[in-house]
């Protein structure tokens, strides 16, 4: 046989499946290649809506307006400095919700006592929008930073806590009954069927409680604040900036959705057996 012949298995094709590192590869092009699409044909209709002046500059600037208002801000060191200050706002809000929503969730969801004490209390609470609280928070904690973390640090906990609650309390019995013939504990149950079986819902509580804590974090900086991208957004307003305004918006749609991937990516490594 010659040694450039293929192989007698390999007669039917040169053709090799792909590996997976080369689907995740394709996979990942997709994924990424469809929001591109998206984000170009809106940037085009808005160039074409700028250039023909279809709405007046100074209610939907265009843009490279934007463009050139962010640029001014970052030169000038405002919105590096607001993006910091922004970002630790909701970074703590968010860490704090989230714990206090998680660790009441496991509660709630397996304790019928603490369900019946708190359930309904918890579930009265969850209409009410971040915004109305900003008062109530200006005269509990006044204008320093404690109204902000309190004001984001509320609307995340109510959102991880549901997701969490709901994850914890529809556990399928028969994971229930299995781990018990197994003859395993208590604890172990907990902590190796329970849970794992409800962190898909907890993970998805997460990724909500990230985009509200952007948006109540605006609803903070609204009031009793000097400094931030809500506190900027509103002096823009004052100034009738729109170019300001749209760029402060872009940035916080960009941030959010950049979190919200991150957090997207490592519940997928945690909670790696919800792929199947």
């Amino acid at each position: 046989m010659a040694l450039s012949d293929p192989a007698p298995g390999d007669r039917k094709g040169s053709r090799l499946p792909p590996s997976g590192v080369a689907v995740r590869a394709l996979e990942a092009t997709a994924s990424l290649g469809r929001p591109l699409v998206s984000f170009a044909f809106v940037l085009a209709l808005w160039a074409l809506a700028g250039a023909f002046r279809i709405v007046p500059e100074a209610i939907f600037p265009a843009p490279w307006s934007v463009w050139a208002a962010a640029v001014e801000m970052w030169r000038n060191g405002t919105l590096p400095k607001d993006l910091s200050v922004s970002l630790s706002r909701a970074a703590i809000g968010f860490v704090i919700g989230a714990s206090l929503g998680i660790a009441l969730g496991l509660l709630t969801g397996r304790v019928a006592l603490i369900r019946t004490l708190l359930g309904p209390f918890l579930s009265l609470l969850r209409p009410i929008p971040a915004i109305a609280l900003v008062p109530v928070a200006i005269v509990w904690f006044g204008i320093g930073e404690g109204s902000k973390y309190f004001v984001i640090s509320y609307t995340v906990f109510l959102t991880v806590w549901f997701n969490t609650h709901h994850g914890m309390e529809y556990v399928p019995e028969v994971y229930l009954r299995a781990s018990r013939s197994l003859g395993a504990s208590r604890r172990r149950e907990f902590l190796t069927v329970i849970v794992p079986a409800a962190a898909p819902y907890i993970f998805a509580g997460l990724r909500l409680g990230v985009a509200l804590a952007f948006l109540s974090l605006v609803a903070a900086e609204l009031s009793g604040a000097s400094s931030g991208i809500g506190y900027r957004l509103q002096e823009a307003r004052q100034y009738i900036r729109t170019d300001r305004m749209f760029a402060l918006l872009v940035l916080l749609g960009a941030l959010g959705a950049i979190v919200d991937l991150a957090v997207h990516r490592i519940g997928r490594r945690i909670v790696h057996w919800e792929q199947g």
